[in-house]
């Protein structure tokens, strides 16, 4: 297997604007990083397998890539999710990539465990995907050949991939992981994160600004 991990990341500066009820700016910023830190962290315990990169054109990801030794796809453009792992996608198969795997960089409880797992399960032909703990979002997807199917990521974006790797008739393993399965998009998902066990980089963050101290409603801070 030649394979790569993708990690789409926008701006870091203006992530997660559905939590700006509940963080300011700042907060939300560097709850971003701390999120993508988890999930960088947890690609280092299988670089022995698979080569790792960021595809984003923000400059302080691009630092973080360096820090931790990783690649980095520019992501020029800076459109969406969708079109940074489409390009990802042509460039990975120009150098000769035969899977992908595509994890977001807003799932902090990811581990390294899991991470193998998804790459045991793969099989010779096919994909791998884990969905959101909702099963709407997809927040792990294995592909072999690495575009085996065109990605289209969104709130509900589990089904659809599933009817696309139906329609190859190739093989789809579904894994539900504890770790890979919870994204941190709303309001409410920060209060799954914090009353979750795990001390987290973001779970440290969340709980120092007062989540999970009491019943909310959270407002804005700074």
């Amino acid at each position: 297997m030649h394979g790569i991990l993708l990690i789409p990341v926008k701006s870091l500066a203006h992530a997660k604007q559905r939590l700006a009820s509940v963080l300011s700016q700042p907060q939300r910023s560097q709850l971003a990083e701390a999120m993508l830190r988890e999930v960088m962290l947890a690609a280092t315990g299988v670089i022995d397998r698979i080569d790792v990169a960021l595809v984003t054109g923000d400059i302080r990801a691009q630092h973080l890539a360096t820090e931790f030794g990783f690649g980095v796809i520019a992501d020029t453009r800076n459109e969406s999710e969708t079109a940074a792992i489409e390009m990802a996608t042509a460039w990975c198969e120009g150098r000769g990539y035969d899977t992908t795997i595509v994890v977001p960089g807003d799932i902090p409880l990811i581990t390294s465990g899991e991470l193998h797992r998804v790459l045991d399960a793969g099989p010779a032909e096919g994909a791998v995907f884990v969905p959101a703990y909702d099963r709407r979002g997809s927040n792990c997807i294995l592909r072999r050949p690495a575009s085996i199917i065109p990605l289209r990521f969104g709130n509900d974006s589990f089904l659809p991939h599933c009817e696309a790797m139906r329609q190859t008739g190739k093989q789809l393993v579904i894994l539900e992981m504890h770790g890979i399965g919870l994204d941190i998009d709303n309001p409410q998902e920060l209060d799954l994160l914090v009353q979750r066990d795990g001390d987290t980089n973001a779970q440290r963050l969340l709980r120092s600004w007062g989540f999970g101290a009491g019943d909310g409603p959270w407002e804005a801070v700074g």
